[in-house]
């Protein structure tokens, strides 16, 4: 992996199935976060190929074990995983698996983030404790990763960078970005700032 591209003008869409001609650093990369934080919209908006989604509808059953605080409008959730492609600039293809965010999904973890090298870990700045499992279990697995607030419309707006990166308590040179997870180049600007962390986290000689 050589180098990230600068914006997001220089990000071909194929459009197609098929891998472009250019495709040089394949790498799968984690999206992943507490429920209904966005995984599964975030990936919907920059995939160049039709996303694979693995959703049901909530039922009474699971409104008693899942988290429903703040999500409360929520009518689906993923039960395996998604999955979406982007090309970067640059011969970057960014495989992207979409994690449940439920714990009685965690049996799944090792078997979807084998292999990964990085993770996007997508925060609701409006219930920042749902993220510390997710956290503990990319932390675990060794991943790098970067965080991104998803900016839901009645996120508070008041906490400044410092406290939002005390609240999670990250490292220095962990990546915090905001996004909508609507909007394809919002969320892209998110995937690079990731794929820069991979890149800089490097030996210099595997740069």
């Amino acid at each position: 992996m050589a180098s990230a591209p600068s914006s997001t003008s220089e990000l071909p869409r194929t459009g197609g199935t098929h891998l472009p001609d250019s495709a040089r650093d394949l790498v799968k990369i984690l999206v992943t976060g507490p429920f209904g934080v966005g995984k599964t919209t975030l990936i919907d908006a920059v995939s160049e190929i039709r996303p694979l989604h693995t959703e049901e509808h909530l039922t009474e059953a699971s409104a008693h074990v899942d988290e429903l605080d703040g999500v409360r409008e929520k009518e689906t959730t993923t039960v395996a995983i998604d999955f979406g492609r982007i090309s970067l600039a640059g011969g970057i293809v960014l495989y992207l698996f979409g994690t449940p965010g439920q714990q009685r999904f965690r049996t799944l973890w090792d078997d979807i983030s084998y292999g990964a090298l990085g993770a996007l870990v997508l925060v609701d700045s409006r219930r920042i404790d749902a993220s510390f499992d997710v956290l503990g279990l990319v932390e675990e697995a060794g991943l790098p990763y970067a965080v991104a607030f998803n900016a839901f419309p009645d996120a508070p707006s008041h906490h400044t960078s410092e406290q939002l990166r005390a609240a999670l308590d990250l490292e220095p040179g962990t990546p915090m970005v905001t996004c909508d997870a609507r909007d394809p180049r919002s969320s892209i600007d998110a995937l690079l700032a990731l794929v820069q962390h991979l890149i800089d986290d490097r030996p210099a000689e595997a740069r």
